[in-house]
């Protein structure tokens, strides 16, 4: 297949952008000008680059006149991490870019389109929403995120557009920023440390990066699914307490966790998990690695890479937090 990505210098696109090329496919990233290339680092020349201003149409447009792709994965985004605090930017990218994206997409014939949403978009919920579930995203990047889907729902519902949204939890594994959780335990434990941390009872739903790269494949390859919308995460609750000792346990750490040392996020909440069910029962799509087995191979990514070791742990700081 010919397939197009943006965000693919990202976290959850890197990981997809060397699945794709490993799969034998004609890889093309859009990218934004001041692209970061560490995460396809090996992989530059097996792929093509193109630097494309995503907020304006004209230049999409030509992109993918262009290129033809048969699969879009729309994966560019910007607000997820508390950094990136620019509306107009994360409107730019998760609104406008993704609608400029899917419509030209289309016009020129791409078989499927795959756009990343998140699990923010429901804002807090006592239990695990299904897709049908009314939303109230918890912040700026959640609505933006939201207004996607919405419009992607549109197509679907209005046009018969071979279109998904994949609403991700909490999707960690190689290539992940530095200073994320589980890059940051694995890191500080990989010494014998624990970083300082917020109350043990915040809870998250972990789905390893490899198990989500195979819902956006599974996602392309159904085309036109029976709904638009799929919750991708394990459908288990897993609190930060378990986290740590999933990571003291496999690197032998003797240090006492200190428990509230950082201060809780706007979004952090002791129930956060996903209900998979749909993804099972129209993708096929099942989760296959635990936590415990996604930490290992987290732990063993970074060990066989010295170099990159050294640049996390340079990047993460005596002073940052995850």
């Amino acid at each position: 297949m010919r397939s197009l990505v943006t965000g693919g210098t990202g976290f959850v696109g890197a990981n997809l952008v060397r699945r794709l090329v490993a799969d034998g496919h004609d890889v093309h990233l859009l990218l934004r000008r001041a692209y970061r290339a560490w995460r396809i680092a090996g992989i530059e020349g097996m792929v093509h680059l193109h630097v494309v201003d995503m907020s304006q149409r004209g230049e999409v447009a030509r992109l993918v006149e262009t290129v033809r792709p048969e699969w879009v994965f729309s994966l560019a985004a910007h607000g997820a991490y508390s950094y990136q605090t620019d509306l107009q930017e994360m409107m730019a990218t998760n609104f406008v870019g993704a609608l400029n994206l899917v419509e030209v997409a289309l016009g020129a014939g791409a078989e499927a389109v795959v756009q990343a949403g998140s699990s923010s978009e429901y804002g807090f919920k006592d239990h695990a929403p299904s897709e049908d579930e009314a939303i109230s995203p918890n912040s700026e990047y959640a609505v933006t995120k939201a207004a996607a889907t919405l419009y992607f729902q549109f197509l679907a519902e209005h046009r018969s557009a071979p279109v998904t949204v994949l609403r991700l939890y909490s999707v960690y594994g190689p290539w992940e920023e530095p200073t994320r959780l589980l890059p940051t335990l694995v890191v500080r434990a990989l010494d014998g440390r624990l970083p300082p941390l917020v109350a043990p009872g915040t809870a998250r739903d972990y789905v390893y990066v490899d198990d989500a790269v195979e819902a956006f494949l599974a996602a392309a390859r159904s085309g036109r699914s029976r709904q638009t919308v799929y919750n991708i995460g394990t459908g288990t609750q897993v609190s930060l307490r378990e986290v740590v000792d999933v990571v003291c346990q496999q690197l032998a750490v003797k240090e006492v966790p200190n428990w509230g040392a950082m201060a809780g996020r706007s979004w952090d909440t002791d129930r956060w998990v996903a209900n998979p069910s749909s993804a099972r029962a129209d993708l096929g799509w099942l989760p296959k690695v635990s936590l415990d087995a996604g930490v290992k191979r987290l732990v063993e990514w970074l060990r066989g890479d010295k170099d990159l070791l050294a640049w996390y742990r340079a990047t993460i700081g005596e002073s940052s937090h995850p």
